[in-house]
């Protein structure tokens, strides 16, 4: 071989070696690409970063999504249940509104057939009749009363059975949304597993530097606008119990849908722990910010829900000092982490 022809092989080597020990600045799908077709392009480990992150993002929207419907769904039930046991007693009252008609119409066959009226007028004694038209008249008051009460509750019974008949309807579309979004949610997961399952145990430990570059970086340019000198609210009696019951929870797992008692999503954790304070909020991220009280950052005090991206589908719980406490996502645990580490969309106070 030429001395020209063996320093070029020679480079083109050292390069080759050079770009294969450069840590974590690519990640190549391992699959096997058939003859057939071109390479795949090395894709960076930032982009795979990027991609799982996307991943589990539209798993969050999911999410929020099958807890909502869940929700819907649990008070439909309970609807259902209640109307239920209105349309029961409404029967009974019915039968025995029709038992009191029918004794009065079995009186009168009884009494040959004529109205109490006539059989007055029939008596010939003056006094008697004196003293049975007052009771005339209060027995055809009774008597339209009964008729009137078994109208009004006829009525009331065809209401309740409209209104289940829409609950059933609700629930079973809530069913639907439910089973819709859980195949969403696992599959985006599985996707997500999938890609990080491909990565060689370095390229995994880079990526999990990577991301908690990106938290760092995005942690010190909020705290670099001096945000956190005008944060100076104390908790509530309420917000220290909030407080106290989501840090209790630190290193419990993360499972979608899950609120407690051993693993919980986001706003599964926000949600109990409120709970535990003694006040009911809603149970997804979405209707936290939707309909709990907004206050502004600058005003927030531990205890108080940070909502963050755009769509307000992650949530965590303000601690004080520039930190939350939160359920990150699967494969994670519940953690403490800066408060400014992802982007804010408010912030939702639940005892205003």
């Amino acid at each position: 071989m030429p001395k020209q022809r063996r320093l070029a092989a020679a480079i083109a080597l050292v390069c080759a070696l050079t770009a294969l020990a450069a840590p974590g600045t690519a990640f190549a799908d391992p699959a096997p690409t058939p003859s057939t077709t071109a390479p795949a392009q090395p894709r960076t480990l930032e982009e795979v970063g990027k991609q799982i992150d996307d991943l589990y993002r539209q798993a969050a929207v999911a999410t929020d999504a099958y807890n909502l419907a869940e929700e819907q769904t649990k008070q439909q039930s309970a609807q259902i249940v209640q109307l239920a046991q209105e349309i029961v007693k409404g029967q009974d009252k019915i039968k025995r509104l029709k038992d009191q008609a029918g004794a009065t119409a079995r009186m009168q066959y009884r009494n040959g057939g004529l109205p109490p009226g006539a059989q007055l007028m029939l008596s010939g004694d003056p006094e008697t009749f004196l003293d049975g038209a007052d009771a005339l008249r209060q027995g055809q008051q009774a008597a339209q009363g009964v008729l009137g009460e078994l109208n009004r509750t006829q009525a009331d019974l065809a209401a309740y059975s409209k209104d289940a008949t829409a609950q059933w309807k609700n629930l079973e579309a809530n069913r639907v949304k439910k089973e819709a979004a859980k195949k969403d949610i696992t599959e985006k997961i599985a996707a997500a597993e999938k890609l990080q399952d491909q990565l060689k145990e370095q390229e995994k430990q880079r990526l999990a530097e990577l991301e908690r570059k990106k938290e760092f970086d995005s942690q010190t340019a909020w705290l670099s606008t001096g945000i956190l000198k005008e944060i100076n609210g104390s908790a509530s009696e309420q917000g220290k119990k909030a407080v106290k019951f989501a840090t209790d929870q630190i290193g419990k797992r993360y499972v979608w849908g899950a609120a407690g008692p051993d693993t919980f999503d986001c706003s599964g954790l926000t949600s109990q722990a409120w709970i535990s304070a003694g006040r009911p909020i809603p149970r997804t991220s979405q209707e936290q910010w939707a309909q709990l009280p907004h206050v502004a950052i600058k005003d927030m005090r531990p205890g108080d829900l940070i909502i963050y991206f755009a769509d307000a589908t992650h949530v965590g719980m303000y601690i004080g000092d520039g930190a939350i406490v939160h359920s990150p996502r699967p494969g994670r645990t519940v953690t403490i982490t800066g408060a400014g580490s992802m982007p804010i969309l408010g912030v939702v106070r639940p005892d205003k």
